[in-house]
């Protein structure tokens, strides 16, 4: 189970990066949401599986005999899950207007909004082409 939780994460990982490493905004968001499931994944498999035992102390006890489950990376999971969820409603939003402004979610293009620019203008070395991507 830990070795297939270890691959998984491994994968979302670099899914993930090479998706934040394109040119189009939508497959970075794809991205950023990949590595945060595989963040979550990560810290999942940080600590000891433990099914069926819960996170509780029992009434009247001061310590725990036996075995428990580590409540805080359920709870940092569950943090991560609400930030993640708020991020990406904001980035959504954000995405479409950019799209709305400019008509392409091309970085290439969104970069010259600011000041009239041509395509000639920018830099061949930071000029990314269909043939290089």
């Amino acid at each position: 189970m830990e070795l297939l939780l270890a691959i998984t994460t491994g994968t979302l990982f670099a899914t993930g990066l090479y998706m934040v490493l394109r040119r189009s905004i939508i497959k970075i968001l794809i991205g950023l949401l990949l590595l945060g499931y595989a963040v979550n994944l990560l810290l999942f498999g940080s600590t000891k599986l433990i099914p069926a035992k819960p996170p509780l102390i029992p009434l009247n006890t001061v310590t725990v005999d036996g075995l428990f489950a580590d409540p805080v990376p359920q709870a940092l999971i569950l943090t991560a899950i609400v930030i993640s969820f708020g991020v990406t409603a904001f980035a959504i939003v954000l995405m479409r207007q950019v799209f709305k402004e400019v008509g392409s979610d091309d970085l290439n293009e969104i970069r010259c909004t600011d000041i009239p620019c041509e395509q000639k203008e920018i830099p061949v070395d930071d000029l990314v082409t269909e043939e290089s991507a």
